[in-house]
């Protein structure tokens, strides 16, 4: 996790301006995530694992403008960008520390998370679902927007060319590009169906993916 720490903290103040280039269906992949993030209240209690910047509480945001949000993520400079983004928002708190390992003592309506879980073991994702499960309150959800594994070689080695070739032409600075290539190497993906199945063991119903382009997949679950 140190290594993490480290590579995000170096990338903070460029992360938000870079996601556009490093992820081709961007704006359909926070979109959906959104749409799904329905619960029947105005302002609900969203905790978002590994936040980073703040940018996917930042649409939910839109959503749910009255909204409590707790972001936590282990990059305290990543977190810094966050707070300037929601500078004067009483209603989010933040918390500088590695989410699988913190004990929470609030329950939450959603647990929310975009490109982060991949970044743990699989025995460690398992583990965070159902830290997430038993966190939510009744009829709360998840939803874990992030990359996944192919299912075959084949696959996996297709979706990466996709995602090299969409990166190669995105106008992003050599240096830039090949700092992104040396992150991936901190990635421990897991297969989609493998993350289905974790999900459902936790616990989870209706559980789902709601979209997916190539390795980058909307996962949702709901605890009845």
């Amino acid at each position: 996790m140190s290594e993490i720490k480290r590579k995000f903290d170096e990338i903070s103040k460029k992360y938000d301006e870079q996601r556009k280039k490093f992820i081709p269906c961007f704006d359909d992949f926070y979109r959906v995530s959104v749409s799904v993030a329905s619960v029947n209240m105005e302002n609900p209690k969203i905790l978002d694992m590994g936040a980073g910047t703040g940018l996917l509480s930042a649409f939910l945001m839109e959503r749910y403008p009255d909204a409590s949000f707790t972001l936590i993520d282990i990059s305290e400079k990543m977190l810094d960008i966050a707070k300037d983004r929601f500078r004067g928002n009483s209603n989010v708190k933040y918390i500088v520390a590695d989410y699988s390992k913190y004990s929470f003592v609030e329950d939450y309506d959603m647990v929310v998370s975009a490109l982060s879980i991949h970044h743990l073991e699989d025995e460690e994702k398992k583990e965070i679902y159902k830290k997430s499960y038993s966190l939510l309150k009744q009829n709360g959800i998840i939803i874990n927007a992030d990359q996944v594994h192919g299912e075959t070689p084949f696959i996996e080695n297709f979706n990466k060319n996709i995602w090299k070739h969409y990166i190669e032409n995105s106008g992003l600075p050599e240096e830039e590009l090949l700092a992104g290539y040396e992150r991936t190497k901190l990635d421990k993906d897991s297969t989609l169906d493998q993350q289905i199945n974790w999900l459902k063991e936790a616990g989870f119903c209706d559980v789902s993916c709601m979209y997916k382009f190539y390795q980058f997949a909307v996962m949702f679950g709901k605890k009845v």
